[in-house]
């Protein structure tokens, strides 16, 4: 009998350091590549679009076919969950994401254990892009995190967060009723795409920064621990990854508390910082993706720089954020190439 091939990241988050680290971006399927930007001009809503599994995994498949990424990730968006709880939600062009008023907790509560059915076009596509992708690749799922999708649910739309912090300090209770509804909807859904899948899941908490120890931990490691210990109790054994972005060194606090095995860092991390996490969790990030745009010798030194700082370890390498549009090609190849060496 043929043994398949563990994909590299998956070796990596079991704790093992590679040979060299496998790597993936964060927004590798995106408007900086031309042919995402053809397949998406057949669709004007953007939502519909995610929501389209045939469309969804060619764009998810499209960086897989050019680049010699170790991992694809699904295209999707993290504002799906607000839609599956009943929220409006739509995108505006040159404006971003929009949001309708916020409906009541008693009606968002029914629906939390049918969000990875109202959602079963993401499963979908997990299940088309696994059967394309060759078994050495892995396939990761995610979702946003619950203080990250609770802040657009409460704003409306993208902000500098300020209101929903406010909303924190001024109805706690509410918003913790909001996160808990959050966290379930979230464990239905992650538990859907592994069963779809997904081989490694992640937690985007892309608005983690500005927020006090007392509100981090009730806002972001609280609800992380309950989204990884509900997985497990549904039998979801795939790893996860977690990702604070902006929490400073209280990322430390993070990976000592949460069950996650990989802990993904921004372009901030100080390479003592991710050595210590080494020591317990893998780490993943954390190039700039500024320098990446920006591309030149600069770019290729800090390549290096991270490689040697944290190539020692179980390291997965990565962006401290997503691709920019604008973003050269070349550059991309440039990273890869010395990744890789191929």
């Amino acid at each position: 009998m043929t043994t398949l091939p563990i994909p590299k990241l998956l070796s990596v988050l079991a704790g093992e350091t590679a040979e060299r680290p496998p790597i993936w971006f964060m927004r590798q399927a995106g408007r900086y590549l031309p042919e995402y930007r053809a397949v998406r001009a057949t669709e004007p809503s953007f939502i519909d679009f995610c929501l389209n599994p045939e469309k969804a995994a060619e764009v998810t498949l499209q960086p897989m076919r050019r680049f010699p990424y170790d991992a694809a990730i699904v295209f999707a968006d993290i504002l799906l969950i607000p839609q599956a709880l009943g929220q409006k939600v739509w995108f505006e062009a040159g404006e971003g994401p929009k949001l309708g008023a916020l409906p009541s907790i008693e009606s968002m509560a029914a629906l939390t254990q049918q969000a990875g059915e109202a959602l079963g076009a993401v499963g979908e596509t997990l299940s088309r892009v696994r059967a394309a992708l060759e078994p050495d690749r892995a396939l990761i799922g995610f979702a946003g995190a619950p203080w990250t999708v609770a802040t657009y649910m409460i704003e409306g739309g993208s902000s500098d967060r300020s209101g929903a912090r406010t909303f924190a300090y001024e109805h706690p209770e509410v918003l913790d009723q909001l996160i808990a509804v959050l966290v379930e909807a979230t464990v239905d859904y992650l538990a859907m795409q592994a069963r779809s899948g997904a081989q490694a899941l992640k937690l985007f908490e892309s608005w983690a920064e500005g927020l006090s120890e007392p509100l981090f931990q009730r806002l972001v490691i609280e609800p992380h621990i309950a989204i990884a210990q509900g997985l497990r109790a549904r039998g979801v054994t795939v790893p996860l990854i977690g990702f604070p972005r902006g929490a400073g060194t209280l990322v430390e606090a993070y990976a000592r508390a949460v069950p996650v095995q990989g802990v993904a860092l921004d372009t901030q991390a100080s390479a003592a910082l991710g050595q210590t996490i080494q020591k317990t969790k893998t780490i993943q990030g954390a190039l700039d993706p500024l320098l990446l745009r920006a591309g030149g010798d600069g770019l290729l030194r800090r390549v290096d720089q991270l490689l040697e700082q944290w190539g020692g370890g179980p390291y997965i390498f990565n962006l401290g954020h997503g691709i920019l549009p604008d973003t050269p090609i070349a550059h991309v190849e440039a990273v890869l190439a010395r990744v890789t060496g191929k």
